[in-house]
């Protein structure tokens, strides 16, 4: 592999970072459903509509700041968007009541679906070829790496800032538009072709509507993805907390190991599928996660709760690892800014009901929540698995401009 230039390394960091950031805020909130219910006096459910809120809307995002990032540039909408997301941070420490609350967290949805699309396409078009899988599964390790940060930033500071200070922290990463600002270049994909931008955007819909097939099958799979992902991490603390009465201290400890070992597995796995195809990489990822559950959901151990906590984390953000490249390759050239993002938070906003529809089966099935995780996470695994299949055996799916 040749060496790589520092403006590839600089951009693959800013890419890695802006995404990471973005995901502690959001999984900050993971944490602290049961003491914002507290500080405003109402249920669990409720504050949990919050994490709905934020998935829904961030299709909006993928779609309208990717839309920008085509016509202005990925660089500068990049800045804007990390700008965006950590004023709504430390705005939503200050909000006095759950409505205002939720509206906030409504309007960082559709920041948060930003930054991914953005993120990966300035990422992809800057880096060699032959790095695409190792960087797909460093790219996306950005998310549990987020989530570790909020994992460490809660079992150290939260008995003594409390919630709202938490978020202020999330304000941080307003920094790294410092960074991008001078030590990122623009892509020199984006500027080989910017005087084309305008005739390749109103191309979108023209092309979207030539692939539906494989749009279709991009939206389904990622909203089996999201189910994966949010299905295996949103109710976890909830989990550890409520069912089992561990601290904080311990719940962060075994989320520190649990993101750890999603980072591990988003690099192996993104790294593997560059020597045996990627939809092979993913199913093999997925159904080894099944043989994880017993361990994850079911254990009253904690250190096998955190051995089972570990595997699983490391085979569905191993699979995760393999999406970011695998969206681009799927989708046609001219719409990877876009479309890869677009349909990445379209899954999220058909699973973002997720965390209330474990919470109502946890509820049913007298506060079990080791039922609720094992019935998401292994439906989800399993389709996963189908729609891998039916990839590898319909070729013909192949992306047309």
């Amino acid at each position: 592999m040749k060496k790589w230039s520092a403006n590839q390394i600089n951009t693959v960091f800013a890419a890695l970072s802006s995404w990471g950031l973005d995901a502690f805020d959001f999984f900050l909130l993971v944490f602290v459903i049961d003491d914002i219910a507290t500080s405003f006096s109402v249920t669990k459910k409720s504050v949990s509509i919050a994490i709905f809120l934020t998935l829904a809307l961030r299709p909006v995002g993928a779609f309208f700041i990717g839309r920008l990032a085509e016509q202005y540039g990925r660089k500068p909408v990049l800045m804007a968007n990390v700008a965006l997301f950590s004023i709504l941070s430390a705005l939503s420490a200050f909000a006095p009541n759950l409505i205002i609350f939720l509206l906030i967290r409504c309007v960082y949805g559709v920041a948060m679906g930003g930054i991914w699309g953005v993120a990966s396409s300035l990422a992809f078009e800057t880096i060699p070829k032959e790095a695409k899988g190792f960087i797909s599964g460093l790219f996306q390790a950005g998310y549990p790496l987020g989530y570790l940060t909020a994992s460490v930033v809660y079992a150290l500071f939260f008995d003594a800032l409390g919630w709202r200070n938490l978020f202020i922290i999330g304000a941080f990463p307003v920094f790294l538009v410092v960074y991008i600002q001078f030590f990122v270049q623009e892509s020199a994909v984006w500027l080989a072709s910017k005087n084309q931008a305008k005739a390749e955007r109103t191309r979108i819909l023209p092309v979207a509507m030539n692939n539906w097939q494989i749009c279709l099958f991009a939206i389904i799979l990622m909203t089996c993805f999201n189910l994966f992902s949010h299905g295996t991490q949103d109710s976890y603390p909830l989990f550890l907390k409520e069912q089992h009465h561990f601290t904080p201290h311990i719940v962060g400890g075994i989320a520190i190991a649990y993101n750890i070992a999603s980072i591990m597995g988003g690099i192996f796995f993104g790294s593997l599928s560059q020597k045996i195809g990627r939809s092979k990489t993913i199913a093999l990822a997925a159904g080894l996660s099944l043989f994880a559950i017993p361990l994850w959901a079911f254990s009253n151990d904690m250190i096998l709760l955190g051995v089972g906590a570990f595997i699983m984390q490391f085979m569905v953000q191993g699979a995760w690892g393999v999406i970011p490249v695998y969206l681009n390759e799927l989708l046609p050239a001219s719409t990877r800014t876009v479309l890869p993002g677009f349909f990445y938070q379209m899954g999220n906003l058909f699973a973002s009901a997720n965390l209330i529809i474990q919470i109502y089966i946890a509820e049913y099935f007298n506060n079990n929540y080791g039922i609720a995780l094992a019935i998401v996470a292994g439906f989800a695994a399993i389709c996963i698995m189908i729609l891998m299949r039916y990839r590898m055996t319909h070729p013909q799916l192949v992306p047309q401009e």
